[in-house]
């Protein structure tokens, strides 16, 4: 059958089958029209059949769209533009694009996670990037460091066990949310800020007044992860913005409201960069937020005697916050670091710890502690054959296996302990033979473990808190060093004993 093709203001006739393709279709028009696409610009050509105001797809028939001979089909080009890179976030599963000239290759990392930032409704401080190889990219880098081309597929990857809490966050589903809060009181606070910053990106409203409730303000900053206070000085710009910025800067007018009426200093709240709330608005130019903001920020507040701008409100009410603060600071019931390093706080630096973000969620990772947690704790028994030093420090030998022993056995083996001790400190200990002193001699036992109830003193207090800490320090020890808590105790005997024989020889 013959059909008409309207292109660029002529018509052509073809001869083509009924059951033809519109693929086949256009490249026929491609050599006819001679049609040459560039792959070097930014933006995609491609060719477009409509017929009766719809665009036809490729693997379409003509036959299954009712085209006839004597029809006319339209031919146009049309162009889009092609994505800089993909980044795939692994809490949503879901790829998204960003978009932009070449140009942007030359930006840093850090530029590019404030991009990425805005596009995905996560802090700067939630998220790392890594390229397709797995290769960590830090802020303080730019992209073409990393040699990353156009078109290239990053991943975003969040701290491990928070997938199902930023999902909850994403969502607006509060109960996910608060059950999947961490255990630690810094991360908890800090995982509270970051989703008090989602809500108000995506304008999740009664998720934002449960945390307003809870104590989290929307004038503090995110921040960075407690794991990372340390080396905040040179953390991401961004971590210094307040939720009050971000939902002046996604235009959510009534979360706006939400903040302003709960505490009215927000309006005066000042980012990284030195804006206020409705400096934030205009560069957006949301209309309905700037006019709100606006009205708020040159109202007059009326007092019981005197009535007040709310540029001077604010200043006033500023001082005597600042007041309050260092009063309380001089009295020794106030700091102002948010969060308190403890002992069992980890610290990560970039370059120098294994990252803790790669997106394990919450379920592997309470597998894994529980894992630890039974090896930690497990009952063990004296044991007298040990590995001698030399093993241990050179050859890095692991720790035989403890043998059982039977209750009489251990109590024969504690007299004889307190015996060998007591002729130490007499000094009748007598020389071990030559050929003992090779094999036993940097041997040290334990005294067996006694069931029976040990009373403290009654000045000493055990309370559960430090009970808990001991409990955490000693499950992290399991898991670097591979050994149990007495099995680490007279590997470090041992060693002390070694070195101080190798110190009075010399």
């Amino acid at each position: 059958m013959r059909v008409v093709i309207s292109f660029e203001g002529s018509c052509e006739t073809f001869d083509v089958h009924a059951d033809q393709t519109v693929g086949a279709m256009k490249q026929m028009v491609k050599e006819h029209f001679l049609v040459h696409f560039s792959d070097d610009k930014p933006s995609r050509q491609y060719l477009e059949l409509s017929y009766g105001g719809a665009a036809l797809q490729d693997a379409w028939a003509l036959c299954d769209v009712d085209i006839r001979s004597g029809s006319v089909i339209q031919c146009l080009i049309k162009s889009e533009q092609r994505p800089l890179m993909r980044v795939f976030n692994a809490v949503t599963g879901k790829t998204f694009l960003i978009m932009g000239s070449n140009a942007l290759l030359q930006m840093s990392v850090a530029g590019l996670k404030s991009v990425v930032s805005k596009q995905s409704g996560l802090p700067v401080s939630t998220f790392r990037l890594s390229t397709p190889a797995g290769l960590q990219l830090y802020d303080c880098n730019h992209l073409q460091d990393y040699a990353i081309e156009v078109g290239a597929t990053l991943r975003l990857d969040t701290w491990d066990g928070w997938v199902e809490f930023l999902q909850g966050c994403l969502m607006g589903h509060r109960l996910t949310v608060q059950s999947h809060l961490s255990e630690k009181k810094p991360v908890m606070r800090f995982q509270l800020q970051v989703a008090l910053y989602i809500a108000s990106s995506l304008g999740h409203l009664d998720m934002a007044g449960w945390l307003l409730e809870r104590g989290v303000r929307a004038e503090d900053p995110v921040g960075v992860h407690p794991y990372r206070m340390w080396c905040h000085q040179t953390s991401h710009r961004d971590t210094g913005k307040c939720p009050i910025h971000i939902a002046a800067e996604s235009s959510q007018l009534l979360i706006l409201k939400l903040f302003i009426n709960k505490n009215p200093l927000n309006l005066a709240c000042r980012d990284p960069e030195g804006q206020d709330p409705l400096k934030v608005a205009l560069q957006q130019g949301d209309r309905d937020c700037v006019r709100y903001l606006a009205n708020k920020v040159y109202s007059v507040v009326s007092l019981s005697n005197i009535s007040l701008p709310m540029r001077l409100y604010l200043q006033v009410k500023r001082w005597m916050s600042f007041g309050q603060k260092r009063a309380a600071s001089n009295k020794g019931q106030y700091t102002s670091a948010a969060f308190k390093a403890r002992v069992e706080d980890k610290e990560l630096v970039d370059g120098f710890n294994h990252p803790n973000m790669s997106s394990k969620s919450r379920k592997s990772m309470t597998k894994l502690s529980r894992g630890i947690k039974a090896k930690a704790l497990q009952p063990l028994t004296p044991n007298s054959n040990l590995c001698s030093i030399s093993d241990l420090i050179f050859r890095r030998a692991p720790l035989p296996s403890l043998q059982p022993v039977n209750p009489a056995d251990s109590i024969e083996m504690q007299k004889k302990w307190q015996q060998d001790l007591n002729r130490r400190k007499d000094g009748q200990l007598e020389e071990d033979s030559e050929e003992d002193s090779c094999s036993n001699k940097w041997k040290f036992a334990l005294p067996p473990i006694t069931r029976k109830n040990v009373t403290r003193p009654g000045c000493v207090d055990v309370s559960p808190k430090s009970s808990r800490i001991a409990t955490v320090s000693l499950e992290s020890l399991a898991h670097h060093c591979c050994r149990t808590p007495r099995e680490n105790a007279m590997y470090c005997l041992t060693t002390a004993r070694s070195l101080c024989f190798v110190h009075t020889i010399n």
